[in-house]
């Protein structure tokens, strides 16, 4: 089980509000990079609900990400969601997208942090907030670990939802990693909308749309 220790030693340093961020979806073929935050306060308390099951949104079947998601929701001071698209991880490259996912899903609290934990080894740039990077953050710091599960299950759903509308790329159950089924699938009917002309496999290749 995770532990609110290092939340807990900013405390005891007079920061009142901490942000764990961490974002999904740098190495797909197609589709979004998104990033979230999930902030908490002193009085927050992880022995209550379901919060003791969080953990490294890798960890988890996606049955359970979806429940944690509402529970993390519910009991959190806030919760912000940011994203770019493929676009965007093609004009900036996908180290840039992600930062800026980050820096996204901090604009989106209705509550601003004093301190900001980064699962990585990269800060956000252009934010005027003391930040502190924490690689594999999303297997020690709960806030990081929450935030893995908002911005995977987030993603999750806005795959599924572009599998409606390209449904030969099976979207729906790989999320635009590149599984043997996605790549046959792009040499057989081209690229769409979503994907990442950037990324090797989506190079030259002629678009269905």
């Amino acid at each position: 089980m995770l532990n609110l220790e290092k939340e807990k030693q900013l405390f005891s340093q007079g920061y009142e509000f901490i942000a764990g961020i961490d974002e999904v979806g740098r190495g797909p073929l197609a589709g979004p990079v998104v990033a979230a935050c999930v902030v908490v306060d002193k009085n927050f308390d992880i022995s209550t609900s379901e919060l003791e099951e969080v953990r490294d949104s890798k960890k988890l079947s996606s049955k359970k990400r979806e429940k944690l998601f509402g529970v993390i929701r519910k009991n959190v001071v806030a919760v912000g969601i940011g994203s770019c698209s493929s676009q965007t991880i093609d004009k900036i490259n996908i180290l840039q997208a992600s930062l800026l996912a980050c820096k996204r899903s901090l604009e989106q609290l209705n509550i601003k942090p004093n301190y900001v934990l980064i699962d990585g080894k990269y800060k956000i740039p252009k934010i005027n907030l003391p930040q502190e990077t924490i690689i594999g953050g999303d297997n020690k710091i709960f806030s990081i670990a929450a935030a893995s599960i908002i911005a995977k299950v987030s993603r999750d759903y806005t795959m599924t939802q572009a599998d409606q509308k390209f449904p030969q790329y099976g979207f729906a159950s790989h999320k635009g990693y590149g599984t043997k089924f996605h790549i046959e699938s792009i040499n057989m009917f081209g690229i769409c909308p979503i994907h990442r002309l950037s990324f090797t496999p989506c190079k030259n290749k002629k678009s269905s749309y």
